[in-house]
């Protein structure tokens, strides 16, 4: 669950007499009962609110902000608040005191460990959420394992070459699908407070992390044979694509699976310099339909 930190003199910005002569709250008497948002106009306020809520194209001194996160500033207190970005709003579940020190579930070790400056490339590459690349990983160790001598262990190093090449690919991943989808996940609740969105990156720093991932992974592809290198090249082509796929199709969870599990083909091939359609495909397509299982369960959990 990545986060955004307030610094004492922020939280106490937040807190100034004048915050609440800046809000001009409109609603009407026919909607007050439905209605879910208050619109806020203020500029002074907008400036003070720039770095934790997305900045809409059209509309940058105008935000309807919902009042759920609206009561969060209320309860700001000098020290540090958590904004979750996988959700963005508060767990309320705690009474007392326990919402105040751990809003949407606390901190993750990026936001304890990493120092500032960082923690929004850590949270744009999903680094606080690693079973990511764990799926990403496992098909490369399936295969790496089954092209192993009968009798031997498998390769320890090409295996940890693998494991780095899962990290680096899927917070690539992760990054194409946040400057693609930019727009779209400003207005939705789990990840308009995502790096991109919500400001903390431009996405001129989003391309440039980018390109810095990719330039680390061909580092790990280029310790591979010819035929590993242009079939791990290849593999680009449905990273780039994939985070567009929800727009044309009501299946992205095949095509994540054609993605996720490309390193069911590669494993082997690293290890033997060549494709055995026997072996690799069943693999291969085994993979796709287990993909195909967690990220449905995943898009219904949600």
């Amino acid at each position: 669950m990545a986060s955004l930190r307030l610094t004492r003199s922020a939280s106490r910005a937040l807190l100034r007499p004048s915050l609440s002569s800046s809000l001009s709250i409109i609603s009407s008497s026919s909607s007050s009962s439905s209605s879910s948002s208050t619109t806020i106009t203020s500029p002074n306020f907008v400036t003070r609110l720039y770095h934790l809520f997305p900045d809409f194209e059209n509309s940058r001194h105008h935000f309807n902000v919902s009042k759920k996160n609206l009561s969060l500033l209320s309860n700001f207190r000098p020290g540090i608040a958590w904004i979750s970005t996988s959700s963005g709003v508060a767990d309320n579940s705690g009474k007392g005191d326990q919402n105040n020190k751990n809003v949407a579930g606390g901190p993750s070790w990026i936001d304890l460990y990493l120092p500032r400056g960082i923690q929004p490339y850590a949270k744009l590459a999903r680094l606080d959420k690693p079973i990511g690349t764990w799926l990403l990983a496992w098909p490369c160790m399936w295969s790496i394992t089954l092209a192993s001598t009968p009798g031997q262990l498998p390769d320890f190093k090409m295996a940890a070459l693998f494991g780095c090449g899962a990290l680096l690919l899927r917070g690539a991943g992760c990054t194409v699908n946040d400057l693609l989808d930019r727009d779209i996940d400003t207005m939705v609740e789990r990840t308009k407070l995502r790096p991109v969105a919500s400001g903390l990156l431009t996405p001129f720093q989003g391309i440039c992390f980018l390109g810095f991932q990719l330039l680390l992974g061909l580092g790990i592809l280029l310790q591979l044979n010819n035929y590993s290198r242009v079939l791990g090249a290849s593999s680009l082509l449905l990273v780039f694509s994939y985070p567009l796929m929800k727009r044309f199709t009501f299946w992205p969870q095949a095509y994540l699976g054609l993605t996720f599990n490309w390193g069911a083909l590669l494993g082997w091939s690293a290890v033997k310099g060549s494709l055995d359609p026997a072996i690799v495909f069943p693999l291969y397509f085994s993979g796709v339909f287990w993909t195909l299982v967690y990220d449905t369960i995943y898009a219904h959990q949600l």
